[in-house]
């Protein structure tokens, strides 16, 4: 019986163990917020310069910025780069506070041209935001 006993403390110890420690390193993407987001031709000191909706094809590369605020913990958003309905590109970013920026970067073929988007998604895939552009001749 005492055996049993002791067998079922630790069990029960470390369901509280995998527990807590999973409530406290998740986010969820509820928490997670952008509070800013930008498409723009280039980045500087961590800030979109001359952000548009409207690039011409010869821009060679864009960049999606984001503002993310509610991060409890170190976490992750996903920039999927989309044209028309194709994704190009998955990219994952931190967010190491609570209000933290970051950004990625695609390249642009000049044959591209047409309805472009990122979405932002939140570390369990729930989209946060979606960012619309395009690409004219």
């Amino acid at each position: 019986m005492k055996n049993f006993r002791t067998s079922f403390l630790a069990f029960l110890c470390t369901i509280f163990c995998i527990s807590f420690l999973q409530t406290g390193t998740a986010q969820d993407s509820a928490a997670l917020e952008v509070a800013d987001s930008a498409i723009c031709a280039s980045v500087e000191e961590r800030a979109c310069v001359d952000p548009k909706e409207e690039f011409s094809a010869g821009v060679e590369k864009l960049y999606c910025f984001t503002r993310i605020n509610g991060a409890a913990v170190d976490s992750e958003i996903t920039h999927v780069w989309y044209y028309g309905d194709i994704e190009r590109a998955r990219i994952s970013l931190a967010v190491r506070s609570a209000s933290y920026r970051t950004f990625s970067s695609k390249r642009i073929q000049a044959h591209e041209v047409g309805r472009w988007r990122v979405e932002v998604l939140g570390p369990d895939g729930a989209v946060l935001k979606t960012i619309p552009f395009s690409i004219v001749p």
